[in-house]
């Protein structure tokens, strides 16, 4: 067999050119698993700032409806008028004032010879802060799920319109109101939902699904 003798020059070309392909082999894969990593590194960010951004959390929880006061001692002074109620029950709920009889929206609180905290009962934005002639200061606060919150006779008040206000938050000072004069330091709390208003006693200790449902 007759063997083939190659140039110097050609097995040069030769050798050159399978480094030079070997060079773009490795450059080649070295370039696509950075290409793979990053894609993956963006990826995770991404589905990192989708679940930033959408925060829920699997226990969800709603909070129970507080008493809008802390003081033990605090205590109801009268009644919410509800048209089913005992007649006893009924009574304790109409406001004299200037010969006019007014059936009582909310329940009044106090007993005590002193002012004392008004707290919000739940967690919400403040949507009103007034002053009335008859009442004294009052505050609104509404929360979620259409729950609407209102404190009335306050003496003085912390929060101003438009605050986001904690559960527990103190709102103000109880006070005096012209409406009902004989009661000294208290606070009217009614509370809404959906636009009806509930006997605040009924409310307590329960979440705002339980009272939207049962209403």
């Amino acid at each position: 067999m007759k063997k083939i003798k190659l140039k110097k020059s050609v097995v040069y070309s030769m050798c050159i050119t399978l480094g030079l392909l070997l060079i773009g082999m490795l450059w080649y894969i070295d370039a696509s698993q950075k290409s793979l990593t990053t894609k993956n590194e963006e990826d995770l960010i991404y589905v990192s700032k989708l679940f930033e951004d959408n925060i829920v959390s699997v226990v969800a929880t709603s909070a129970t409806i507080q008493r809008p006061y802390t003081s033990q001692e605090v205590k109801p002074l009268n009644n919410f008028y509800d048209y089913k109620s005992d007649e006893q029950t009924q009574q304790n709920a109409i406001i004299n004032y200037d010969t006019t009889y007014i059936q009582n929206s909310g329940v009044s609180y106090g007993g005590i010879n002193d002012t004392f905290d008004v707290v919000s009962v739940l967690p919400g934005k403040v949507t009103s802060v007034k002053e009335d002639k008859l009442m004294g200061k009052i505050v609104t606060i509404e929360h979620e799920s259409g729950i609407i919150t209102t404190y009335k006779s306050l003496s003085e008040v912390t929060i101003k319109e438009g605050d986001n206000v904690a559960q527990s938050t103190v709102i103000g000072k109880a006070g005096d109101s012209n409406l009902e004069k004989d009661l000294g330091k208290h606070v009217l709390f009614e509370i809404t939902a959906n636009g009806s208003y509930l006997n605040p006693e009924n409310c307590y200790n329960k979440t705002v699904d339980q009272l939207v449902n049962n209403n």
